[in-house]
């Protein structure tokens, strides 16, 4: 599947060396001369004279501008949004703390509450069990044999 690998002494390889070569002096290019167009319109086909006194005819095409760079904020937009987010983590630890002491509060009022209801019930059957005295108004109730005539009570 895979070539074999080639073992080769390091004898049998070749040394190349390479020479830079020179750079010409620099050659004197005349600017080619305008040609002239008429303001606001772009000729079908344009020509130039080349230095060496050769013509190029050709379409003539508009350059493409770059398109505009837009400035960038002094600040990061993802600094900003980062900096937005921690204010409003702030804001949600403060409430949610501040939910958890008022729970918190509301509970223990609300046992405190509880006991003091158990405390004056509880005293208040403690003291109807326990006080002493006579009998203090009421009904009375005596139980006799009762008689019965066709569903009537006769007592």
């Amino acid at each position: 599947m895979y070539p074999e690998p080639a073992h080769h002494r390091p004898a049998e390889r070749a040394v190349t060396t390479y020479q830079p070569t020179p750079i010409p002096p620099p050659v004197v290019v005349h600017p080619a001369p305008a040609v002239p167009v008429q303001p606001g319109t772009v000729p079908a086909i344009a020509s130039i004279v080349l230095p060496d006194g050769r013509v190029v005819t050709g379409y003539a095409i508009d350059h493409p501008q770059p398109t505009p760079v837009v400035a960038k904020p002094a600040v990061s937009r993802a600094a900003v949004n980062v900096a937005l987010g921690g204010v409003g983590f702030l804001a949600v630890s403060a409430g949610l703390l501040l939910l958890t002491s008022f729970i918190a509060a509301l509970t223990a009022f609300v046992s405190q509450l509880i006991i003091l209801a158990a405390v004056i019930f509880g005293g208040w059957i403690a003291v109807q069990v326990l006080s002493t005295g006579g009998h203090k108004g009421g009904t009375t109730v005596n139980i006799r044999r009762a008689v019965f005539k066709r569903n009537h009570f006769h007592g």
